[in-house]
């Protein structure tokens, strides 16, 4: 079964190709000569009409000689923007150096450093991005333009999305949509906020969000975050398996969006298209769709857009029996897994070492600070008569200090034992004790709403085999690998628990036993076609999966984890790489996955 990837690219990715949208023009009066009129209309016209702008775009570079400095610097600005919207990042990123470094205009610098740091993260320099969005919030106070102040907050959150800080996003998002400048409207923090909710699994086909954000887009006339939404909306219907509504939708909008040329917009549309006809059974136009996908992506390019063509590519070659072309896709698609899942580990390392150095320098320049006090201090003291109460008091405060530092010290190593305490030593995961803990109180707070749950037992098989062959450490990285793995179809409300040498347990909160066996049998499915990379040998492993639910078997976790155990034990007995389910408490358990390799 194919897991529907709706985070193929990021959503804030498909956001930054409208980097320039974000910038309003920068106001002209009636009187403007005519270059400076066509600036400001083709900043206008930048993702409401393209075409138009492209249009302008080159009548403005052939006026260029007859051009102001300042205004040549804004065609300049224009030019790098173009270039990041059709996915020249390393050309757009040397424009905007040069609008940035030269052209000594303040509100454009603003404009241009936001560009580029969005061109930087799509570029996947992520640590130049993280760290230039933290110089741009230190200088935000000096921003003396309102709206290029609101851009700049609204490129940073967007950057936040890249490291997956979703909650802090949205409160930036949503902030703003509470104070908008003079002349703003709601189109772009609705629409990075839909994505951002997207990302963090909070949205449905059904959220009142997306109408919301889709009518402010269209006021606003900016059809590509409109279309971005409409994008998102599509894979929700995919995801909720209604592939019949997102094609309807995606028809709609493909004219439109494979006419813009813009590189995300044209890749998820037709990715979109595949993953769509393939839930239909359309082998056919599945296979034209994700080819279509390749075909206008990069040379050498990595993304999950890309690993879910390929994945339909081998999944349909494989059907069809031809076993060459399945083994030359398959490839690829393991390629393009792993690329996305380094990509996905790059972006957090990155974020992480930006947020220490700025706490680096931070330190630094206070303790430049707390020196140059203490020097004035000294000064003040050596003119008075009072220098022994003064550094009396100096050290009363330095003694306070390091009674507060040892406070400090003490609380945080209190906070490390007791995560040590919840925490899987090696994977990260709770451990069983907490697992059983949580699972026990989430299923006493489900049964008072009458809400579903799902209980998903996991084991590895032939772990052992596996340990005597490669070693303890290769079976240490497996676990490790096989977590990574299960994480990305849970969602966040899910309880995640190591429960023992290779058994993993999974509590679906919210979730029906249909809905459940769909998400695990994905795990299953991701497991199996997810080989472990180990000094060039990739080692293929497969789980077997229990599942019981509590429609069929009630909220009693003691019942729950004895039905999900037999049901696993069914599992192993029938062959392994299988998903087992328990129906109901007095009828068997139901075999819901029968042979390997697929559904």
């Amino acid at each position: 079964m194919l897991r529907w990837k709706i985070r193929s690219w990021p959503w804030p990715v498909l956001l930054a190709m409208a980097f320039g949208v974000l910038m309003q023009p920068i106001g002209a009066a009636a009187s403007t000569p005519p270059n400076a009129a066509l600036l400001t209309q083709a900043e206008d016209l930048r993702t409401s009409d393209h075409p138009q702008f492209l249009r302008l775009l080159e009548t403005l570079q052939q006026q260029a000689s007859s051009m102001s400095p300042h205004e040549r610097w804004q065609l300049r600005y224009l030019q790098g923007w173009q270039a990041a919207f059709r996915g020249d990042y390393a050309g757009a990123e040397g424009i905007l150096r040069e609008v940035i470094g030269h052209s000594g205009d303040p509100p454009l610098v603003a404009k241009a450093s936001a560009v580029l740091m969005n061109a930087m993260a799509s570029n996947r320099h992520y640590e130049e991005a993280f760290e230039l969005a933290n110089r741009l919030m230190a200088d935000l106070p000096k921003i003396e333009d309102t709206q290029a102040r609101f851009l700049v907050r609204l490129y940073v959150a967007q950057v936040l999305s890249y490291a997956e800080q979703y909650d802090l996003a949205a409160n930036y998002f949503r902030d703003m949509l509470q104070a908008l400048p003079p002349g703003e409207t709601s189109c772009k923090p609705e629409a990075m906020l839909i994505s951002v909710l997207y990302q963090s699994h909070k949205l449905n086909s059904a959220s009142i969000e997306l109408p919301r954000g889709i009518e402010a887009c269209r006021a606003a006339g900016q059809p590509i975050f409109a279309d971005t939404i409409w994008l998102v909306k599509a894979s929700l219907y995919l995801d909720e398996d209604q592939p019949d509504r997102a094609i309807a939708l995606l028809r709609q909008i493909a004219p439109r969006i494979l006419a813009s040329q813009n590189y995300y917009h044209t890749q998820n549309v037709q990715e979109e298209f595949a993953q769509a006809y393939w839930k239909l059974g359309d082998d056919d136009k599945a296979r034209k769709a994700a080819l279509a996908v390749l075909a206008v992506s990069d040379p050498g390019d990595i993304n999950g857009t890309l690993k879910d063509a390929y994945e339909i590519l081998y999944r349909i070659e494989k059907k069809h029996g031809r076993a060459m072309a399945a083994l030359t896709y398959y490839e690829h698609y393991a390629a393009q897994n792993i690329g996305h899942l380094n990509d996905i580990s790059a972006k957090t390392l990155a974020y992480d070492v930006a947020q220490q150095r700025m706490l680096a320098q931070k330190l630094e320049t206070e303790k430049l600070s707390r020196q140059n006090k203490l020097l004035q201090l000294q000064q003040a003291l050596a003119a008075k008569t009072i220098e022994t109460g003064h550094l009396y008091i100096a050290l009363l405060l330095l003694v306070l200090a390091s009674v507060i530092f040892w406070l400090l010290r003490t609380k945080r190593s209190q906070l490390h034992f007791k995560q040590q305490a919840r925490l899987d030593g090696l994977t990260g995961i709770f451990n069983h004790q907490h697992f059983i803990g949580e699972a026990q109180r989430a299923l006493q707070l489900l049964e008072r709403r009458r809400g579903d749950a799902c209980l998903v037992f996991i084991d590895l098989d032939y772990f052992k085999q596996i340990n005597d062959t490669h070693g303890h450490a290769v079976g240490d990285a497996l676990l490790k690998h096989t977590v990574a793995i299960c994480k990305q179809p849970m969602r966040a409300n899910d309880l995640f628990g190591r429960l023992g040498g290779e058994e993993f347990g999974i509590l679906l909160l919210g979730c029906s036993h249909e809905q459940g066996m769909v998400i695990a049998d994905r795990v299953r499915t991701a497991i199996e076609t997810t080989p472990m990379n180990v000094d060039g040998c990739a080692i293929t492993f497969s789980a077997s999966i229990g599942l019981v639910s509590t429609q069929a078997c009630g909220y009693g976790l003691q019942l729950l984890c004895r039905e999900a155990d037999a049901a696993l034990y069914r599992a192993k007995r029938s062959g392994r790489n299988r998903l087992v389910s328990h129906v109901e408490h007095n009828d068997p358990v139901k075999l819901f996955q029968v042979g390997h390799g697929g559904p």
